[in-house]
C-alpha cells in the first residue's frame, strides 16, 4: 500500500503568473495529487512573468491546502531571469530553492518548464532521503532556444540554424548551449517524458541523447459541463478558438478565410501579444468575436455549445490540449496536420485533420450541415478522453513511470515499503 508522497515541482511559470498550457497542466496535476492526499510544493519564477508581462495577472487561481506555492522573487527583478537565460544557472535563485529543498523530505522532484531556471537546476538533490527525478517536455526548449521550433519567426523549423534564428528574434544567444552543460545535467534525471509521440520523436531526431517516454497530458473529468451545461453564450451557431493570441497559434489563418466559412460566428477566447494585429485583421468582420481571457469555469459552456473547436496552430505543438478540452464536452475538433495535433484525432476519430484552407472549409461545412455527424464525432472524442486523457488515466501512467524509475535508480520503491 502506497503512503502519501511529497512532490517538488520546479517550473518557470505557474498560475496566476501564467495561463499557458504548460502552467495549466501543472496546476491540474498539482491539484489532482493534492486531492488524492499527496503534498505538492511548487517553485516558480515570478520575476520571469514580470519580465514578459509588466501588468498584474488578469485571473485568480485558488490553491488546494496540500499545494504550497513558492514564488521566486529577486531584489534584482528582471536581471535574475536574464542571468539564468545567459548562463544556464539559477544564480540569483539558489538560496530560495535550497530553502525549499530543506523544508521536507521529497519523494519526487519533477521539472517542468525550466527555461528561466536553467539546466543546472537538474542537478539538485533532496536534503533528506532519495527522490525520483522526472522532466516533462512541455515545450521544445531542450532542443530549441526559441522553445517552439518556429524558425526566423515565420515558419516551422525544418533545418536548425539556432544562432541565426536567436539573433534575428532579438534574443541574446545562450553560450551555455555550446558547452555540454545540458547534456551533463540531463544525465542526472531519471525519466524524461513528453506529452505526445511526436514530441518524443522530435527530441530524438534533433539530437537529445536521453530516452523520452510518452505521457499524454490530461484534464479533469468535467461530466457536469455537458450533463448540466451553462446556457449558450449566444443564439447564433459558432465555431470556437481557444488559446494564446500569438502568431504561432494560427488564428490569423482563420480570420483570413472566415468570409468563406459556413454561416457561423467564430468566437475567440484568449489574450496575447499578437492580439492588436489580430483584432485589426478582423475589423469589419462581424462574425469574428473576441472574448478576452476567460477562467476555466467559463470555458466549459463555450466548448459544449460550439459546433466544433478549431486548432489552427502553424508550428509544432507538443500536445493538443484545447482539443482534449473540447472532447471532454463532447465537441468535435478540427486541427491542422502539423506536429502533435493530429494525434488526438488519430487516437479518437473525433474530428478532422486538414492541410489546406479548402480542406478546413470542407471539414467545417461537413460538421455544420449535419448535427448528427457533429454529435457522432463528439461522442468519439469523449470516449477517447475517458480512455486516454482524463485524470485517472494520466495518474495511473504517471505513477507507473515513477515506480519504474525508482526501481531502476534505487532497486526499490521507497513509498511502497511498509
Amino acid at each position: 500500500m502506497s503512503r502519501p508522497l511529497s512532490f517538488l515541482y520546479l517550473t518557470t511559470f505557474y498560475p496566476p503568473y501564467s495561463f499557458g498550457g504548460d502552467a495549466m497542466q501543472l496546476y491540474r496535476l498539482s491539484h489532482a495529487l493534492a486531492e488524492n492526499g499527496h503534498h505538492v510544493d511548487v517553485v516558480h519564477c515570478v520575476d520571469s512573468y514580470y519580465l514578459l508581462h509588466p501588468q498584474e495577472p488578469p485571473l485568480a487561481f485558488a490553491e488546494h491546502p496540500n499545494v504550497v506555492r513558492h514564488e521566486l522573487r529577486s531584489a534584482y527583478k528582471w536581471l535574475s531571469p536574464l542571468v539564468t537565460q545567459q548562463t544556464g544557472r539559477p544564480w540569483l535563485k539558489k538560496k530560495s530553492i535550497a530553502r525549499v529543498l530543506r523544508s521536507r523530505p521529497f519523494d519526487v522532484i519533477h521539472f517542468h518548464n525550466i527555461s528561466l531556471l536553467g539546466p543546472e537546476i537538474l542537478s539538485i538533490q533532496p536534503e533528506h532521503g532519495q527522490a525520483v527525478k522526472m522532466y516533462t517536455t512541455h515545450e521544445h526548449w531542450l532542443i530549441c532556444p526559441m522553445h517552439v521550433l518556429w524558425k526566423f519567426n515565420r515558419a516551422p523549423c525544418e533545418q536548425p540554424e539556432c544562432l541565426r534564428c536567436t539573433i534575428q528574434a532579438k534574443r541574446p544567444p545562450q553560450i551555455w548551449r555550446y558547452t555540454g552543460l545540458l547534456e551533463r545535467m540531463a544525465r542526472q534525471v531519471d525519466q524524461f517524458v513528453a506529452p505526445s509521440r511526436f514530441t518524443a520523436r522530435m527530441h530524438a531526431e534533433r539530437g537529445f541523447s536521453r530516452p523520452v517516454a510518452y505521457l499524454p497530458n490530461f484534464i479533469d473529468r468535467v461530466d457536469r459541463d455537458w450533463q448540466d451545461p451553462a446556457p449558450r453564450p449566444q443564439e447564433a451557431p459558432y465555431f470556437l478558438f481557444v488559446g494564446r493570441l500569438e502568431l504561432v497559434k494560427g488564428l490569423q489563418t482563420l480570420i483570413a478565410l472566415w468570409d468563406r466559412a459556413p454561416a457561423h460566428d467564430l468566437l475567440v477566447a484568449g489574450a496575447g501579444t499578437y492580439e492588436p494585429e489580430l483584432r485589426a485583421m478582423a475589423a469589419g468582420k462581424p462574425r469574428i468575436k473576441f472574448l478576452g481571457p476567460l477562467p476555466q469555469q467559463d470555458l466549459g459552456a463555450l466548448y459544449y455549445h460550439a459546433t466544433a473547436c478549431i486548432v489552427p496552430s502553424v508550428t509544432y505543438e507538443t500536445f493538443g490540449l484545447t482539443g482534449v478540452e473540447a472532447f471532454a464536452r463532447k465537441t468535435p475538433v478540427v486541427t491542422r496536420d502539423l506536429g502533435a495535433l493530429p494525434e488526438i484525432i488519430q487516437d479518437s476519430g473525433g474530428g478532422f485533420v486538414y492541410r489546406t484552407d479548402l480542406e478546413l472549409l470542407e471539414a467545417l461545412d461537413c460538421i455544420a450541415r449535419s448535427p448528427e455527424r457533429r454529435n457522432e464525432l463528439g461522442q468519439k472524442g469523449y470516449d477517447a478522453f475517458l480512455k486516454y486523457w482524463c485524470r485517472e488515466a494520466h495518474l495511473a501512467l504517471y505513477f507507473d513511470y515513477l515506480e519504474k524509475a525508482a526501481r531502476k535508480s534505487f532497486v526499490r520503491v521507497p513509498w511502497l515499503e511498509a
